[in-house]
């Protein structure tokens, strides 16, 4: 997919979806540091996640900010809602997203909704089918979002009008 610059975005909402305490043994003891997993996003087509590492909480997340600055896609969307359903894999993540009726909310749990809302998709339903760790998830959450394509996309991968499609 293409860079997205965030600068062109304005304003973008953050969301520290998980911090995890990282602790490494060494002949001195041990080293306590952490790690966060935030995701960034305009509610209006883009999102993009990160991680970072520090020895102190903010930092990490300072961290994990502009590797998610770093990291923005462009979502598809036909009105309030995804194109078509797709299921993304990452490890032992595996999320599967389907469209959902005007209406209906986000139907979807932990980090695969920080994901969704951030990028501005107002009716879906999302279920994880595999591991629950939030990493995971949202890595197998924005394999989803890249398979996802909109008609006029499709019609110009099959050569044909859009018109067409519709029969």
């Amino acid at each position: 997919m293409a860079y997205i610059d965030p600068k062109t975005l304005g304003e973008l909402e953050e969301n520290v979806v998980a911090i995890n305490r990282v602790t490494k043994v060494v002949k001195g003891g041990r080293r306590l540091r952490f790690a966060a997993l935030v995701v960034v996003g305009d509610r209006n087509g883009h999102v993009g996640f990160g991680t970072g590492k520090a020895q102190e909480v903010p930092e990490a997340i300072r961290k994990a900010v502009e590797a998610a600055n770093r990291n923005i896609v462009a979502v598809p969307t036909v009105g309030t809602t995804l194109p078509h359903s797709a299921l993304g894999v990452f490890g032992g993540g595996r999320v599967l997203v389907k469209p959902a009726a005007e209406g209906s909310g986000v139907a979807a749990g932990g980090a695969a909704r920080a994901v969704l809302e951030l990028a501005g998709i107002a009716d879906v339903t999302a279920k994880s089918l595999g591991s629950a760790t939030p990493i995971n998830v949202v890595r197998a959450t924005f394999d989803a979002i890249s398979q996802l394509k909109n008609a006029d996309e499709v019609a110009d991968l099959r050569q044909v009008s859009i018109e067409h499609l519709a029969k």
